[in-house]
């Protein structure tokens, strides 16, 4: 027989366990950001397989029974502390609007957009802006 087998079935219970580790820690990380606990995002924070999370038996009762555990918890109240800030002047809203030259100079409503949970800007209600496009063409 080619190889050593024993040292094969040691490195792969070692690889596991490790594995097992950084899953239990990306857990605790989890946890203490408050973050939602998903299979996915564990995987991704602990840089372990989709597969190796949902075949750990151990692992996955901990996520179901913490994801289960936030559900159940309300929500944290939103924080009223610092009220949104209005813009100091007309022209703060600038850099949003823009000047129609065929619609008598009037200025464009700025389009609706958002911050997503990564910080990048995301465009709302794409229909609703490309018919006001649309109209802003015509006139």
């Amino acid at each position: 027989m080619r190889g050593n087998p024993d040292n094969l079935r040691r490195a792969a219970t070692a690889k596991s366990a490790a594995a097992q580790a950084r899953a239990e820690q990306g857990l605790r990380e989890m946890v203490r950001r408050d973050a939602p606990i998903t299979f996915r995002g564990l995987a991704q924070i602990a840089g372990v397989s989709l597969d190796f999370l949902y075949r750990n038996t151990e692992i996955r009762r901990r996520v179901e029974q913490l994801r289960n555990q936030q559900r159940s918890m309300p929500p944290p109240p939103p924080d009223r502390a610092d009220p949104p800030s209005r813009p100091s002047s007309p022209n703060s809203n600038a850099a949003t609007t823009r000047k129609s030259p065929r619609c008598g100079g009037r200025s464009r409503p700025p389009t609706a957009r958002t911050s997503n949970s990564d910080g990048a800007s995301a465009v709302l209600l794409p229909r609703i802006e490309r018919r006001t496009e649309k109209l802003w063409r015509s006139c």
